[in-house]
């Protein structure tokens, strides 16, 4: 009789239960989101009807075959009757409630709800999202309004003292956000006021920088399909994939094709995590509280609703894309991965990924996970590749911009400037390469500034001052979409500053002709400068004046000696250059060397995308960059308040504290 090898049995052991393991997990998943009623043909076997039947044209045995389902298998039918059975008693209440209050005409002399321009009468007892649905606002739900999924997130810019407090569904809110799903009107004696979390910035549309496929990681090799050289499904004509650049503000996606390397779609929105605070720093407190994983959560749900969108824009399934490629500051990145972000936070201010390299337990602080673990809505067998970090708050983002221009292959002294909530400045000369993580703040970005907001339509994207001769002026203002006013993007804002300057309305130092406190920029829409807005532009301005200052002193080097300052961020691409240097916001580079390379992680991300070789070539570049940190110079100090002042940088190579 054969004796058995107990090594091998246990190694076959093993495998076998790691194989149940993974059936276990996966059918975890389909008891929690998988229609009860979908049969394995993905037939609806419902008796009732359904908003997700379609009509079914296969061939099959029976004169009336089932209805298709549909449905995108995103909600999670158990809290309606297996984990809280008594939510959905009380749901369907509120529902009816809502619903009968809603037949009832409300009195013309009650105050409203109003979102953007958009107004309803106050009825007691309805909803933000009863009347985001009458004013056909999209507010994103995947659980029935029952305030399970946390998607439906709403600010509330005015009357919050109207509605009902905060429910235990919305424990992980704070300030004036809100479930729309929890946020009831309790009292109709005063204005409410809303915005969305996904209002749709402007960004440059990719036919703009097109790219040409040359080796994706995902191939098709006959009939089936390859991640490298793992045999991950069949070929089903064609194979799509997606970058994500995920800032701290706006996100950004595209659809691509992997054969032809052209970009089907692209969508834009706001970051969803703004509940959890405007910089990167508030973000880690956040997720390092008791809500640790909604920040989390919020973006995979908004990855999801996005990839549905482009999906059905372009006629394509899930099933056909294969990877994303995630691009973003370390904090963001690693959220998006499920990582935990604490150590980000604290001195040396490095990501786990960091870490690890240090000590030796991982080559690269690239990222690769399953789609399926974080619950992407994408093919079952696909991937997602984080692109490597640079050091420190110098992240995966900045790593594609250097894609983006082709570092690798320039020549001379080339600076890249990426504006954003955190700047980051990299600059190359003479065969040494240095980057900073220039802590900006969200001023420029549609944060801490009274009427500062994203790019989006009714944003002030140009201002010109008309002086009066009596130290006053009035403003010609142009908006994105030419729409009227709603507030100033940074783009505006820094044309506003050097209007200001050119026109001696306010010195160096911010301080406003006439000792006036504020300036009426639109007074017909009530959109004011005050002087503490000039101070949050002037800080944050300062802190790219520091990030490019100490490099170039680094280097030893002048402004007129850059040969090319690449100019890369969502909004620095509408930015005057002449402005922008004026204030101290860019070094003083000729006008003739400074190049817009707009959402140049964006584009990065896209050849991250579509070329392994890539991957490859810059794993070898960011071995030789050098991270200074900025807050460690004996002289940062006197140096940031240096450039609070609204003027042009005055720097020499010489020049030493």
């Amino acid at each position: 009789m054969k004796r058995i090898d107990h090594v091998e049995y246990k190694k076959r052991l093993d495998h076998l239960g790691g194989i149940l393991k993974g059936i276990a997990a996966h059918a975890d998943v389909q008891a929690a989101t998988r229609c009860p009623y979908k049969n394995r043909f993905d037939e609806c076997t419902a008796k009732f009807g359904c908003r997700n039947q379609r009509r079914n044209n296969r061939q099959t045995c029976s004169s009336q075959p089932l209805p298709l389902c549909a449905c995108d298998d995103g909600l999670d039918y158990r809290s309606a009757w297996e984990s809280d059975p008594e939510a959905y008693e009380r749901t369907r209440e509120a529902i009816c409630a809502a619903s009968h209050q809603g037949d009832v005409e409300a009195p013309t002399d009650v105050s409203t709800v109003s979102h953007d321009k958009i107004q309803r009468p106050s009825v007691r007892g309805r909803s933000i999202f009863d009347y985001a649905d009458d004013m056909n606002v999209r507010v994103p739900t995947s659980c029935g309004r029952t305030g399970h999924c946390h998607e439906c997130i709403v600010e509330i810019v005015r009357g919050g003292t109207a509605l009902s407090p905060p429910t235990e569904a919305e424990g992980f809110l704070a300030g004036n956000f809100r479930l729309a799903c929890q946020a009831v009107l309790d009292r109709t004696d005063e204005d409410v006021g809303f915005t969305i979390m996904r209002r749709t910035p402007r960004i440059l549309r990719p036919q703009d920088h097109e790219a040409n496929a040359t080796d994706p990681v995902v191939k098709h090799r006959g009939d089936r399909v390859f991640y490298g050289d793992e045999a991950i499904d069949r070929y089903r004509g064609r194979m799509l994939g997606m970058c994500l650049d995920l800032g701290t503000t706006t996100m950004v996606a595209e659809l691509v094709d992997l054969e032809s390397g052209h970009c089907l779609a692209t969508t834009a929105l706001e970051n969803p995590q703004r509940f959890g605070g405007s910089d990167v720093m508030h973000r880690i407190s956040y997720d390092g509280g008791p809500f640790a994983g909604e920040l989390h959560q919020a973006v995979i749900n908004a990855t999801n609703t996005e990839i549905r969108r482009m999906a059905a824009t372009v006629g394509c399934t899930r099933h056909e894309i294969y990877e994303i490629v995630v691009v973003g500051n370390p904090t963001m990145r690693d959220i998006f991965f499920g990582i935990d972000v604490q150590s980000i936070g604290q001195k040396p201010y490095k990501s786990l990924t960091e870490h690890d390299m240090v000590e030796g337990t991982r080559t690269s602080t690239a990222l690769n996970a399953p789609a399926r673990q974080l619950g992407l809505y994408m093919n079952r067998n696909a991937r997602l590749y984080g692109a490597p970090l640079i050091a420190s708050h110098v992240g995966a983002d900045v790593a594609a911009d250097l894609v983006a221009i082709n570092l690798e292959n320039l020549q001379g002294t080339v600076m890249l400037v990426d504006a954003g909530t955190n700047t980051e400045v990299v600059l190359a000369s003479g065969g040494r390469i240095l980057a900073a993580s220039c802590p900006a703040g969200p001023a420029f970005e549609g944060g801490v500034v009274t009427h500062g907001m994203p790019g989006c339509d009714g944003a002030i994207e140009a201002v010109t001052a008309v002086p009066d001769g009596a130290g006053g002026a009035r403003f010609k203002c142009r908006t994105i979409g030419d729409i009227e006013p709603t507030g100033i993007c940074g783009s505006g804002l820094i044309d506003l500053l050097a209007e200001l300057r050119r026109h001696e309305l306010m010195t160096p130092k911010g301080v406003f002709a006439g000792k006036r406190k504020q300036w009426e920029i639109v007074p017909e829409r009530g959109i004011t400068f005050s002087r503490r807005d000039a101070s949050e532009l002037a800080q944050a301005k300062a802190a790219n004046y520091c990030g490019q200052m100490m490099l170039m002193r680094q280097l030893g080097l002048g402004p007129e000696e850059v040969d090319r300052l690449y100019l890369a961020g969502g909004f620095a691409n509408y930015v005057e250059p002449s402005h922008a240097v004026a204030i101290g916001f860019l070094a003083p580079v000729p006008a003739d060397r400074i190049v817009k390379v707009g959402n140049a992680a964006a584009q990065g991300a896209r050849m991250l995308l579509l070329s392994a070789s890539k991957r490859n070539n810059l794993a070898s570049t960011l071995r030789r960059i050098e991270h200074v940190e900025l807050e460690t110079m004996p002289d940062f100090f006197e140096m940031f308040v240096e450039g609070c002042q609204c003027k042009p940088m005055s720097y020499h190579p010489g020049d030493r504290s």
